[in-house]
């Protein structure tokens, strides 16, 4: 930080905390005008180590990539041990106020909040000797983000939003609709989708029967690497046609597969998390599109089901979906509808 902006900052050291479950735009606003304001800010990420709460390293990446580039914010975190923000009493002040100043090791010459807090809350009670600033924060909730993070979508930063990123497996046997159905999911949602990644690869060699073992492992991987890469920049969710176990599913239909990429499949399936599977049936007309296999054709229903079986095999349960094209897709909104709107407080 120049020594011209120093000159110009009101405080030498600041302290501004929360518990960023998530981390929204008034956070943000509030730690980007408190960091101009002091020589050193320290940011205080409280956090419990149970399911209510995002786990305290991710937390600890939002406040860094916020941060990283100004200079003069360092980052504390302290574990809250209560159960809900109500059980934050005094009785838990006065402790970690002096675990905030032990860490911080200097005067705190003042504390930064947002107008959800006033005079009487702990910033101003714990810290008597520190100024106390409030800054305007009217426009964002935490308790409401809370409630439903993709009704208030706009109120995240764009580094925060990969996380609560819903994704969505289609699956299916050959022609089943599942490529058209997860286009389509992806326009109604103004978001991104992962094609088939085998769908090229498998035909370097002009029929999938004549696939290399590199193919495969390919494959396996560009998914995963793509997947990864499109969940950071997509809007609520992220539509998937296919995934490791498809491959996995075909290299033994093909008889093609290597024991190592088997292995490599089956680990990214352990990986794997997804919100929702459609599992797309196959009750919609065949079509030969390229190397689709007349095998698979003639066995439509015993292959699809073999699919589903091995998808319980790593203990992912899965939605079928059926009936005409405009059927499957009014069907798999509603689903995803549900799904985005899980858990919302009333």
């Amino acid at each position: 930080m120049s020594n011209e902006i120093k000159a110009g900052m009101k405080y030498h050291v600041g302290m501004y905390g929360g518990s960023f479950n998530p981390m929204h735009n008034g956070h943000m606003e509030c730690i980007l005008k408190a960091a101009s304001m002091c020589e050193q800010l320290y940011v205080v990420i409280s956090y419990r180590n149970d399911d209510s709460d995002v786990d305290v390293k991710v937390k600890y990446r939002w406040v860094y990539t916020l941060t990283c580039h100004i200079g003069n914010v360092k980052i504390i975190t302290l574990e809250d041990r209560t159960k809900k923000k109500s059980d934050y009493t005094s009785e838990y002040w006065d402790e970690d106020c002096r675990k905030v100043k032990a860490a911080v090791g200097k005067k705190i010459d003042v504390v930064f909040c947002g107008s959800d807090y006033d005079e009487n809350s702990f910033w101003n009670v714990c810290y008597p000797e520190s100024e106390l600033v409030i800054f305007p924060r009217d426009k964002y909730n935490s308790t409401a983000v809370r409630g439903n993070v993709y009704r208030h979508w706009d109120w995240l930063p764009l580094f925060v939003r990969p996380y609560y990123v819903k994704k969505v497996l289609i699956i299916g046997s050959e022609s089943c609709g599942k490529s058209v159905l997860t286009i389509n999911l992806a326009h109604h949602y103004h978001t991104n989708y992962l094609e088939e990644v085998g769908r090229d690869l498998s035909e370097l060699s002009g029929t999938d029967l004549m696939m290399l073992e590199s193919d495969y492992t390919r494959i396996l991987l560009e998914h995963k690497a793509k997947e990864m890469r499109l969940a950071e920049h997509s809007n609520k969710v992220l539509f998937e046609d296919t995934d490791c176990l498809i491959t996995r599913f075909f290299m033994d239909f093909l008889e093609n597969g290597s024991p190592d990429n088997c292995v490599l499949a089956e680990s990214i399936a352990k990986l794997n998390h997804y919100d929702l599977i459609l599992h797309a049936e196959p009750d919609v007309a065949w079509v030969q599109d390229g190397d689709r296999s007349e095998e698979i054709a003639a066995n439509r229903q015993m292959y699809s089901d073999r699919i589903e079986e091995l998808y319980r095999r790593f203990g992912f349960s899965c939605v079928r979906i059926s009936g005409s094209y405009a059927e499957r897709y009014e069907k798999a909104i509603a689903l995803v509808d549900s799904i985005l709107n899980e858990g919302e407080e009333k």
